[in-house]
C-alpha cells in the first residue's frame, strides 16, 4: 500500500465485481491464455498455417491473460476483505469533472469519505456518467480502516 507521507495509506478504490463480472473476467483471461497454444496445436497436429499467429498470440495474449487473472483475483480478495472487516461509511460527492479519452468517456467524481473508526479522507472515483450523480449527493460506501480500501455503491 502506498503511504501518503503521514503514515496513512493512500485510498484505494475497489470495484464490486459480483458473480457475473468475475465469471466474465476469469473466462476472458483463460481464453487469452489458451488461444496461442491452441493455434500452435492446430499448426502441429492439423498442418494448419497458423504458426506465426500462434506464436504472436502466445507471446502477446498469454501475459495479458495472466495479468487480467491476477488483477481479478486481487479485486476479489479486496471485496472479500471489505465484506468481512469493512465499516459502513458515507461518500459525499464534492465535485464532478467530465473526462474523455479517445472512445471512452465518463466523469471523475471527487469524494469525501467519512465514517466511524477511520479518519475522513478525500479521493476520486473515475466512472461512467450516471444521471443521479450531482455535487452534494451522499452515497453509501464500505471502508477498511486499516488500509483505506473503499467501495462506493451507486
Amino acid at each position: 500500500m502506498a503511504d501518503g507521507g503521514n503514515g496513512v495509506p493512500e485510498p484505494t478504490q475497489v470495484s464490486d465485481l459480483g458473480l457475473y463480472g468475475t465469471v466474465v473476467l476469469y473466462s476472458t483471461a483463460g481464453g487469452m491464455c489458451v488461444c496461442g497454444p491452441v493455434m500452435l496445436g492446430f499448426t502441429v497436429f492439423a498442418d494448419a498455417p497458423l504458426l506465426l499467429g500462434g506464436i504472436l498470440s502466445t507471446l502477446l495474449c498469454t501475459p495479458l491473460g495472466i495479468g487480467l487473472w491476477a488483477h481479478t483475483s486481487l479485486e476479489r480478495d479486496n471485496n472479500r476483505r471489505l465484506d468481512t472487516v469493512g465499516v459502513t461509511a458515507t461518500a459525499e460527492v464534492t465535485d464532478l469533472t467530465d473526462w474523455e479519452d479517445g472512445d471512452d468517456a465518463g466523469v471523475t467524481v471527487a469524494l469525501r469519505i467519512s465514517g466511524p473508526g477511520f479518519r475522513t479522507f478525500e479521493t476520486t472515483w473515475k466512472r461512467s456518467r450516471h444521471p443521479a450523480l450531482r455535487v452534494g449527493l451522499r452515497l453509501t460506501a464500505v471502508v477498511d480502516p486499516a488500509d483505506n480500501l473503499f467501495r462506493v455503491h451507486l
